[in-house]
């Protein structure tokens, strides 16, 4: 990748965008840009040199009855398990498309960030996230990432701790 493309992708409005919310929130971490898109969680952790596990994903559902966005911050080792996050959300939930995505969070799939949203998303933080020390997040494009805990990650995202994780297998 060239410099340009690299001046490009780190100044775009997405990642200004996750930039500015991580400095509002006090998270002193500098995004680093991949060399090439990560949009799995396996590619972006041989890109970083770290676990799958480590790879925090934003994953966005849509309620099926309220149509509304659910953010949810799961490790990259594990599947969110629907049924459990219904019954933590309160209703039924449906796969988002990537307009719907885009629309709710101002990201493309594969770069959506845990924060900076276009919008308000009611958001949760899976626990198998807490075993791991340091944890990588999308920062608003395929090709960029931030480090940071599993604490700052559940204050930042404001988001309510769950055990929605598939069982492993």
């Amino acid at each position: 990748m060239s410099d340009a493309q690299a001046s490009t992708i780190l100044g775009s409005a997405a990642v200004a965008r996750v930039a500015a919310a991580l400095r509002a929130a006090g998270v002193d971490s500098p995004i680093v840009e991949l060399p090439g898109a990560a949009r799995t969680a396996r590619l972006a952790a041989e890109f970083l040199g770290c676990e799958v596990g480590q790879i925090a994903n934003s994953l966005v559902f849509r309620g099926a009855d309220s149509g509304k966005p659910y953010l949810v911050m799961s490790s990259g080792a594990r599947r969110v398990d629907l049924a459990k996050l219904a019954q933590v959300a309160g209703e039924p939930m449906a796969k988002a498309d990537a307009d719907f995505v885009r629309i709710a969070t101002g990201f493309a799939i594969g770069g959506v960030a845990p924060v900076g949203h276009a919008g308000a998303l009611r958001s949760y933080v899976e626990k198998s996230l807490a075993g791991y020390d340091a944890i990588w997040a999308a920062a608003g494009h395929p090709n960029t990432v931030f480090k940071l805990t599993y604490r700052e990650l559940v204050r930042i995202t404001g988001g309510a701790e769950i055990d929605a994780a598939a069982a492993p297998g």
